[in-house]
């Protein structure tokens, strides 16, 4: 549903359909003791639904409507468990097909799986969709509407001969996607009907790197991610010198962005007729923010720019902006991967190294609810 007021201060703001959906990430090693060799995780909406891996007995519910849900419909849960654990064994036969028709059979191989579903309550528009990452690359992806295999690379064109010629995966697969994805997805938005969807406002702040950078309204702790947020000057919207920056998952299940400011052309004396305004889906009230020096968030006066103490200080702020910068990529693996067609990202598209350490981000990850 369209959530922005209409206001006579500014103008509307556009918003997206609301999509309500159902992700499973799953992922099988070999080579590598450092990370489980089977690991499946289910997402409902924006927050971690169950877990499990190789050192686990039985599927774990990562959110108190998931635990709420075990005890209120056991028959439920006992399906979809049994389902999950003994999926290993089928997933591990993929596995093995991969390597043998790319002809690597020996060394650490990874392969990942993701797939689920979409549903527009307003449209009642369904999107399934199901992709496989192979060894730091695109692999293979199912084609709901022809009910074939699309190969995205070389390596996958032999299995993609053979699947699609298994007439009894395509009809697996077809009634996943259509059929059990769509009655969990809608089963679960009913039972978690008012749980999941209480908004949850953020803290704003005002942020500057140094005198003359742009001052960026950055606001954090918000859910759901359907919100905006922008600059106005004497009340009108802003739409010069103005960076608008992505929404970006925060490690509990709420989210943050940003939107920057180019001060450089603007005199100090008319600071206070700017503002920053956040609007979030379900919430009457803006949240509103001038812009005023003294409540400005800045380490440039605290070190002493100009003077030995600043120098001091350089690298480690260096070093602490790098550190976020690498943790913010692995979060977002997540939270940005949803249409069908797309590219996997994240782990995905690095080395076998480098993707290792992505996955075990995604392994802690899980773990929060």
């Amino acid at each position: 549903c369209c959530f922005w007021r209409t206001n006579t201060n500014h103008s509307n703001h556009l918003c997206p359909t609301v999509k309500h959906f159902m992700r499973f990430y799953i992922m099988m090693s070999s080579g590598n003791q450092n990370i489980p060799d089977y690991f499946i995780m289910a997402n409902f909406e924006e927050v971690v639904m169950v877990y499990y891996d190789t050192n686990m007995k039985t599927l774990e519910p990562r959110h108190d409507w998931a635990r709420r849900l075990m005890v209120d419909d056991p028959q439920h849960w006992d399906t979809i468990s049994e389902d999950g654990i003994h999926y290993e064994q089928v997933f591990r036969v993929d596995t093995d097909s991969f390597k043998q028709d790319s002809n690597q059979t020996g060394g650490v191989h990874i392969i990942q799986q993701y797939w689920g579903c979409e549903w527009d309550d307003e449209t009642e528009k369904l999107d399934g969709f199901l992709q496989y990452g192979y060894n730091g690359e695109d692999f293979l992806t199912f084609d709901q509407e022809t009910e074939t295999w699309i190969a995205a690379n070389p390596q996958a064109e032999t299995t993609k001969l053979e699947w699609d010629g298994d007439t009894a995966r395509t009809v697996l697969w077809t009634n996943l996607l259509a059929k059990s994805c769509p009655a969990w997805l809608k089963k679960y938005f009913i039972y978690t009907n008012g749980l999941l969807h209480i908004p949850e406002l953020p803290s704003v702040s005002l942020l500057q790197k140094t005198p003359s950078s742009p001052v960026s309204c950055h606001a954090t702790g918000f859910y759901p991610h359907r919100a905006v947020m922008f600059w106005r000057k004497d009340g009108e919207d802003l739409y010069e010198d103005v960076d608008q920056g992505e929404i970006l998952p925060n490690h509990d299940g709420t989210f943050q962005m940003r939107v920057d400011l180019n001060i450089s052309s603007i005199n100090p004396e008319d600071w206070r007729r700017y503002d920053c305004v956040f609007q979030l889906s379900g919430v009457t009230e803006d949240t509103v923010t001038v812009l005023h020096k003294p409540v400005i968030r800045t380490n440039w006066e605290k070190i002493g720019i100009g003077n030995d103490q600043g120098d001091k200080h350089t690298l480690p702020i260096i070093v602490a902006v790098v550190v976020l910068v690498i943790l913010i990529s692995i979060i977002g693996f997540t939270v940005h991967k949803k249409k069908t067609g797309e590219r996997l990202r994240g782990c995905f598209h690095r080395n076998t190294e480098a993707k290792c350490v992505g996955e075990r981000g995604l392994v802690y990850q899980s773990e929060r609810e």
